[in-house]
């Protein structure tokens, strides 16, 4: 597995004493460097009062379920406030998001929201890898999926994270290319 919050990268501008000092939580992972099954788990979160409002006032969510104690209280189906899913989302991947400067998000596939998150609940998350594939000469494509869990272990979001990576050494892949451009197109 590659080691996470390592990697020195020099920034223009940066004294070279600075730029050999490993930057927290910033990658420098390549295609090469994606491990099918690799797993990280983060630390853990307890969502409060405030940032779920603050969350819904800034995305402009205020659905009775998220924003109305009475009447999540005494008509909603929980009987409690849920915190909206897009914080759950946001917060999931962040809580187990590299800053890996030779990747760039592709996409998401396959999000679900599984269980009800609810104000004072503590989330972590375990991301892993689950796949790659030479894309083009450049870079392949990574698929890793984040599943975010609350208390003691119940998984409440699930969701699969498609990016696309660097290749360190592209003339590896170069054949590999050459063959999928030659391939055939279906339908």
């Amino acid at each position: 597995m590659a080691e996470i919050g390592v990697h020195a990268r020099a920034l223009p501008g940066l004294p070279d004493e600075h730029s050999q000092i490993p930057v927290w939580n910033a990658e420098n992972w390549y295609f090469e460097d994606f491990e099918v099954g690799d797993k990280i788990r983060s630390i853990r979160r307890t969502i409060s009062e405030g940032e779920a409002m603050l969350f819904n006032s800034l995305v402009m969510d205020l659905h009775p379920y998220v924003a109305d104690q009475g009447f999540a209280e005494k008509e909603g189906v929980f009987g409690k406030r849920l915190v909206a899913g897009a914080q759950v989302f946001s917060y999931g991947l962040g809580l187990a998001a590299t800053n890996c400067l030779n990747s760039f998000s592709y996409g998401y596939d396959r999000l679900r929201f599984i269980a009800p998150v609810f104000i004072g609940d503590t989330i972590y998350t375990i991301r892993e890898n689950l796949s790659k594939e030479v894309k083009s000469e450049e870079m392949g494509k990574v698929r890793v999926s984040y599943s975010v869990f609350k208390g003691d272990g119940e998984i409440v979001l699930y969701c699969e994270h498609l990016m696309t990576a660097l290749y360190r050494d592209p003339a590896l892949y170069a054949d590999e290319v050459a063959a999928h451009k030659a391939a055939p197109k279906n339908g």
